[in-house]
This record gives C-alpha cells, sequence and structure tokens, in this order.
C-alpha cells in the first residue's frame, strides 16, 4: 500500500466550499457598507445642485460615492479642476467642491461648472 499526502475528494470540496464562502463574506462587507462610509476618509467631496439617485460613479478614473446631493472620492493624481469637470458632466451642476476638506475658489468652481 502506498501511502500519499493527498487530501480526499471529499476534503477538497470541502476546502472549495469553504474558500468560496470566506471570498462571498468578505465581497459583502467590503461592498455592502453605507456609500459614504464606503469611500473612507474622502478627500474630494462635493454637493450637487440636485440630488442623484446613483449611489457609485466613476468618472475619468475617480470612483465616487453618493448619498442624496453629496458625493465623495479619495485622492487622485488628477488636478482638482479635472476632478469636479467630470463629476459636472456625470451630474451636472456642483454646487461646492472641497479638496481635502477646503472649498475650491469661486473663480475654479465657475471653470468645473463651465
Amino acid at each position: 500500500m502506498i501511502n500519499s499526502l493527498s487530501i480526499p475528494r471529499t476534503g477538497k470540496l470541502a476546502i472549495l466550499a469553504s474558500a468560496l464562502v470566506y471570498t462571498g463574506l468578505s465581497f459583502g462587507v467590503a461592498t455592502g457598507a453605507a456609500p459614504l462610509q464606503a469611500a473612507g476618509s474622502p478627500y474630494y467631496t462635493a454637493t450637487l445642485s440636485a440630488p442623484t439617485s446613483e449611489t457609485k460613479a466613476v468618472t475619468d478614473g475617480v470612483a465616487w460615492a453618493c448619498k442624496d446631493e453629496t458625493c465623495v472620492a479619495k485622492k487622485t493624481s488628477a488636478r482638482p479642476l479635472r476632478v469636479c469637470r467630470a463629476l459636472n458632466r456625470k451630474f451636472g451642476e456642483v454646487a461646492t467642491f472641497k479638496v481635502d476638506g477646503e472649498d475650491i475658489t469661486t473663480e475654479e468652481l465657475a471653470k468645473c461648472n463651465g
């Protein structure tokens, strides 16, 4: 008789099932949080002129989490004005736009919406 260290077929299926359950639960926890909490600590915060029904959106590679008229996103390598313009193209007029907690200037906001 040959002794081997291989796992019996039922054991392999149990390991596969456990891995699938773990992956499903991990994915659910990662994506199941409230949209504004899911973004972590936001770098960009925008208030839209009109509420949106979308809770998640991607504009020019920036992932936004939105609730009503507030949208937040993490820092990106793009210039803030470009980020704001992309948001404007997706959702319409942007009422306020903050970068790391500070409002952009009135002139920049006008360029964003222009």
